[in-house]
């Protein structure tokens, strides 16, 4: 979390932004970081990658992001 922070403000610094893009949320990490970087950096989070393939980039959906973070196993 912390360590993508970092990275997302520096990338910032040297380039600029107008969105970020959240990927490996089909590992075990919640991706609470998610917000932190979107917060920091005041941009929108506009895609979210749920596997490998091309298909599973989809556009970001904060409700049910949400939900995901909070359903039982």
């Amino acid at each position: 979390g912390q360590n993508a922070l970092l990275q997302a403000r520096k990338f910032a610094e040297d380039i600029g932004l107008t969105g970020v893009v959240i990927t490996k949320m089909d590992s075990t990490a919640k991706g609470g970081f998610a917000f932190a970087v979107a917060d920091d950096l005041a941009v929108p989070i506009k895609f979210i990658g749920t596997g490998e393939k091309v298909g599973d980039l989809l556009p970001f959906d904060p409700h049910s992001f949400v939900a995901a973070l909070f359903a039982h196993e």
